[in-house]
């Protein structure tokens, strides 16, 4: 079965259910004391509450911007971002959301920053979202893969990431980025359909550059 037609079968469906963004299981009353705590300008607190999600946010935002350097830039800007809005944060219970929206929103404007960038890192990164959970695909069905999710716009891998690897449903996609659910949906169906178009005009390309060798 080719790349592209491994991930229209598999990629709606087999969803990595990663932990959540948030602290531990049982830690919410906790965090709201520490939260409340931040917002009240104690950076200790804030170390704290970073400290518990600090590699949880590094890992998705280096999934979507694909590259070692822009992931480290954007994380440290929406921690800046972050602190400083800190106090402004209505309700402590949803400090997770409101710090993955912004993660998610710094990212995207990293990759849009650096869009037309010819140079890239040449660290690769593991290509994790559905079908690379098939123990069966060939190195060369991950470079395809690899290939294709560059080709989309930011937005639509950080569509991706936050479903594939990061495990939240539509509804908490929707939360997260402070849009409505439907929109949330409509976005994730596109975001597929162009992933699909993606690894299709890919096959096209190898196939042409193959014939004309």
């Amino acid at each position: 079965m080719k790349t592209s037609e491994r991930w229209a079968v598999c990629g709606p469906h087999h969803v990595w259910k990663a932990p959540p963004l948030g602290a531990p299981e049982g830690a919410a009353q906790v965090d709201r004391d520490i939260v409340e705590a931040a917002q009240r300008g104690d950076r200790e607190a804030y170390a704290d509450l970073i400290r518990v999600r600090g590699d949880r946010l590094y890992a998705i935002a280096q999934r979507i911007l694909r590259d070692v350097h822009r992931t480290e830039d954007a994380v440290q800007d929406a921690l800046v971002i972050a602190w400083r809005d800190l106090p402004a944060l209505r309700d402590p219970d949803r400090f997770d959301a409101w710090l993955g929206r912004i993660l998610v929103r710094t990212c995207i404007a990293e990759a849009s920053r650096h869009r037309r960038r010819l140079v890239v890192d040449i660290q690769a990164l593991p290509f994790d979202i559905p079908v690379a959970s098939d123990d069966f695909l060939s190195v060369g069905d991950r470079d395809q893969l690899e290939r294709g999710f560059r080709r989309l716009p930011p937005e639509q891998r950080a569509l991706l990431v936050l479903r594939h690897y990061a495990g939240f449903e539509p509804a908490e996609i929707a939360e997260l980025l402070g849009v409505p659910a439907g929109t949330a949906r409509s976005r994730l169906h596109h975001a597929h359909r162009a992933m699909r178009a993606a690894l299709e005009a890919d096959a096209r390309s190898t196939a042409l550059g193959g014939l004309s060798a």
